[in-house]
């Protein structure tokens, strides 16, 4: 009689996957919330929804992954900040409306799983979610040889939060005259990375630990730099100062961000000069030869969140911004929509003061 053949023959293995549940649930209890109910490992994450001070509770969810900025991590071997990448793609999408972030749930697909970096990476996610303010309460990793090679991975993420109706940031109340306020990303972010990567690696044909003088450190330690996470400096502003709206900076850049939350009959003109812009989006600029207009809607080129406000706010925001330890810079104007044009407009000129 032949031997019998087993899930892990088949490159699933299911003992090491219940190893991995009893780590990640010491890893969740870094995550402790009011609300959560029940731990790691159930079929679903239960959440109590405690809406006492809220008089009308809209739930405000969000998903999104990392992209290729994964292919970083893989080339470094590094996987334990990638996680909190992955809980700011989704997080930052939801305090724009005024949310406060109340759980996370995250996927984790590997060709073969190696706890040792399974853990790395779901350590990431909750340092994510300490950022946030939110409670790590469930998620899947799910093995799948054949579909993702060894060594490499997938992830996706899952923010709910929950906002009064009467308090969400929609836009709607932004009026011409309104000031825009850019704070500052902490690099690259998530996005691009796939120009990044063609950029450096394909053209330049860098090394993942070059040094590059102008950075001050290895381009693999600039590239895998974790996305800032701005819950918390969202949640102090809108507490008491006039915020009528939020965009968060990701995939599109500015240019594509912005106009999402400006009514129809405005239009916005963002003076280029205005913030001091990191060196590796300028390094990667002249090395790729990219124009500028590409780079505005490939990059967020140094603001990660624009905040709009009354002109006779701007400099209690900025203060309070600087209180906080962020960097801030008043980066243009809303105005008039005259024509059915685009509705930004890009000038050299300092006329947004």
């Amino acid at each position: 009689m032949t031997e019998s053949m087993t899930y892990a023959d088949a490159g699933v293995d299911i003992d090491k996957a219940n190893d991995l549940v009893k780590t990640i649930k010491k890893i969740a209890m870094q995550t402790p919330r009011s609300g959560v109910m029940g731990e790691i490992g159930g079929f679903g994450g239960l959440y109590s929804l405690n809406v006492e001070n809220i008089e009308r509770p809209v739930l405000v969810s969000s998903t999104d992954g990392v992209g290729t900025k994964l292919k970083i991590a893989f080339m470094m071997d590094k996987h334990d900040t990638i996680g909190i990448d992955l809980v700011a793609m989704s997080v930052n999408d939801i305090i724009v409306q005024g949310a406060k972030p109340l759980f996370f749930l995250d996927y984790l697909a590997v060709g073969k799983l190696v706890n040792q970096t399974a853990a790395a990476i779901i350590q990431g996610v909750a340092d994510g979610c300490k950022q946030a303010g939110c409670a790590l309460i469930g998620g899947e990793t799910a093995e799948m040889p054949s579909i993702y090679q060894d060594g490499e991975y997938d992830l996706a993420g899952f923010a709910v939060g929950v906002v009064d109706n009467d308090k969400i940031i929609d836009g709607s109340e932004i009026r011409v005259g309104h000031k825009l306020i850019g704070i500052a990303s902490s690099g690259l972010h998530s996005n691009g990375y796939s120009l990044v990567r063609k950029v450096c690696f394909e053209k330049l044909k860098l090394k993942i630990d070059t040094h590059i003088p102008e950075l001050g450190r290895t381009i693999g330690e600039e590239l895998l730099e974790p996305t800032k996470i701005y819950a918390e400096t969202v949640r102090r502003l809108i507490k008491d100062l006039p915020i009528y709206g939020l965009a968060h900076i990701t995939g599109g850049g500015i240019s594509e961000n912005i106009i999402r939350i400006i009514p129809q009959a405005c239009k916005v003109e963002i003076q280029k000069d205005s913030w001091v812009i990191p060196p590796i989006f300028s390094y990667l600029q002249k090395a790729g030869k990219i124009a500028d207009m590409e780079m505005l809607r490939t990059f967020n080129n140094g603001i990660g969140m624009i905040a709009v406000v009354p002109e006779d706010s701007v400099q209690d925001v900025l203060e309070r911004l600087a209180g906080m330890n962020e960097k801030a810079y008043l980066i243009g104007t809303v105005v008039e929509r005259k024509t059915s044009k685009s509705q930004i407009k890009w000038i050299k000129e300092t006329t947004c003061r």
